[in-house]
C-alpha cells in the first residue's frame, strides 16, 4: 500500500487537498469519488519528496512543523478530550485552526483514517515526520489503557520541556554567533580595504618590514586575489565534513569526542540524562512496556554513543537484569543517575525517580549553558580584540618607523 497526495474538488465546488494511502491511484481515485471529491491531481508521495528535493520549497523550509507547534496540538487535543469531546470532532476542531499546511494535512488525513475506524496511533504512524515514535507509542498506550487525554497532557509536558530547554541553548548562543559574525566582518574589510591601501605605501618606501607585517601583506593577498579559492575551499571542508559525518564510522567517533570535550562533553552527557529519565518516566507511566519505552527513549538521545549503552541495557533487561546495572557498567551515566534509578527500582516508585533525575538535570542544563555563555561573551571579545589589534599593530609599527627614518 502507497501513500498519495491528492488535489480536486468537493461537491460544493471547492478545492480540496489532503494525503491517504490505497492500493493504487484507481482505488484511491473511486474511494475519494463515493466521498463526493473529483480527483484533479494525485501523486505518490516518494516522487513528491524526490520533486521538493530538486526544487527548493522556501515555504517549506521556513514555515516547517515546529516541536512547539506539535506540543501545541498536543495540550489542545488533550484538553478537548478531557471535556469529553470525541476524538473525530477534536480533530476537527483542530484542523480548522492549524495554519501550518504539513501539519493540517497530517491531520486531516488522520481524522479520515479514524473516521474508517484505523486506531488513532496507526493513522498518526503514517507521518513519521510529524510524529514521532515516542508520540505514537504513547498514543497507542493511551489508547489501550483507556487515558489517552492523561497521556496525551503528559506528552505535551515532555514536548514543552524539550522546546523550552532547545530555545533556552538557542537564545543563550545567539549573541555571541552575532558577535562573531560581526567581528569577521570588520576583519574581512580591514585585510580587503585597508590593509591593501596601506601596503602600497609600504612598496613605495621599500622599507624591510617586520615579519608580522609581512604575514598580514601575504594573508591580506590571499582574500583579494585568491577569495574565490578561500571560499571553496571552506564549501569543501564542510561539504567533506559532512559526508565524513553521514557515516557509521564518522558519526560514532564524533559523538565520543563530543562526550570527552571540556565543558561541552559534561553539557552534552547532562543534556542526554535529562531526556532519558523524562522519556522513560513518561512512556513507563502510560503504560508502555519497559523493552519498548527503553527502544523509544534510545532514539531521544541522539548520541550514538549513548544511544549504544541504552541498547546493550535493552539486552540484559531482556536477559533478566535491572535497568540501573548495564547503565552503572557503561561509566556513560553519572552514578548518581544510576543509583536513584536503582533506588527507583528496589522501591516500586521507577517513574517518580526518573522525574526527579530529569527535573534535577534540566536545571543542571539551565545553569551550566547561562555560565558558558557569560564566560563565552568576554573570550570572544578578547579573542577578536586580539586579532584586530595584531591587524592594527602591524600595520601602525612599521609606519612610525618610516616616520622616524622621515624626521632623521
Amino acid at each position: 500500500m502507497s501513500v498519495y497526495a491528492w488535489r480536486g474538488i468537493n461537491a460544493s465546488g471547492k478545492d480540496v487537498k489532503g494525503i491517504d494511502d490505497a492500493d493504487s491511484p484507481k482505488a484511491l481515485r473511486s474511494a475519494l469519488r463515493r466521498k463526493g471529491v473529483l480527483v484533479t491531481k494525485l501523486e505518490e508521495e516518494s516522487t513528491a519528496a524526490k520533486r521538493d528535493a530538486r526544487n527548493i520549497n522556501f515555504k517549506r523550509f521556513f514555515g516547517g512543523v515546529s516541536q512547539t507547534d506539535i506540543a501545541l496540538v498536543t495540550r489542545q487535543l488533550a484538553t478537548l478530550l478531557k471535556a469529553g469531546i470525541p476524538l473525530v470532532e477534536a480533530l476537527d476542531a483542530l484542523i480548522e485552526q492549524a495554519d501550518k499546511e504539513d501539519l493540517r494535512n497530517a491531520l486531516t488525513n488522520t481524522r479520515d483514517k479514524v473516521n474508517e475506524g484505523i486506531a488513532f496511533n496507526d493513522a498518526l504512524r503514517a507521518h513519521p515526520k510529524i510524529f514521532s515514535d515516542l508520540f505514537v507509542n504513547m498514543v497507542a498506550a493511551g489508547e489501550v489503557a483507556g487515558n489517552l487525554d492523561a497521556v496525551l497532557a503528559r506528552l505535551a509536558d515532555v514536548l514543552e520541556a524539550q522546546a523550552r530547554l532547545k530555545s533556552k541553548v538557542t537564545s543563550a548562543l545567539a549573541y555571541p554567533i552575532v558577535m562573531m559574525v560581526m567581528s569577521l566582518g570588520v576583519v574581512t574589510v580591514m585585510m580587503t580595504v585597508v590593509v591593501p591601501q596601506v601596503t602600497a605605501i609600504f612598496e613605495d618606501f621599500g622599507q624591510v618590514l617586520p615579519w608580522y607585517t609581512r604575514l598580514l601583506m601575504f594573508v591580506s593577498d590571499m582574500f583579494v586575489d585568491w577569495w574565490f579559492l578561500l571560499i571553496g575551499a571552506a564549501v569543501g571542508s564542510w561539504y567533506g565534513f559532512r559526508r565524513w559525518l553521514s557515516t557509521e564510522k564518522g558519526r560514532k567517533n564524533w559523538d565520543l569526542m563530543m562526550l570527552r570535550l571540556p565543558l561541552i562533553g559534561a553539557l552534552t552527557t547532562k543534556v542526554a540524562c535529562a531526556r532519558f529519565a523524562r522519556t522513560l518516566s513518561t512512556l513507563l507511566a502510560s503504560g508502555v512496556p519497559v523493552l519498548g519505552a527503553l527502544d523509544i527513549t534510545r532514539n531521544v538521545l541522539v548520541n550514538t554513543e549513548l544511544m549504544r549503552v541504552v541498547a546493550d541495557a535493552r539486552e540484559s533487561i531482556r536477559e533478566g537484569e535491572s535497568i540501573a546495572k548495564p547503565l552503572a557498567q557503561s561509566k556513560r551515566f553519572p552514578p548518581i543517575v544510576t543509583h536513584m534509578i536503582a533506588i527507583g527500582e528496589r522501591s516500586g516508585e521507577l517513574e517518580a525517580m526518573l522525574e526527579n533525575v530529569a527535573d534535577a538535570y534540566d536545571d543542571q542544563v539551565d545553569k551550566q549553558v547561562a555560565a558558558m555563555t557569560s564566560l563565552l561573551e568576554p573570550l570572544m571579545i578578547v579573542v577578536m580584540g586580539g586579532i584586530n589589534g595584531g591587524i592594527t599593530a602591524a600595520i601602525l609599527v612599521p609606519l612610525m618607523q618610516m616616520n622616524e627614518f622621515v624626521g632623521g
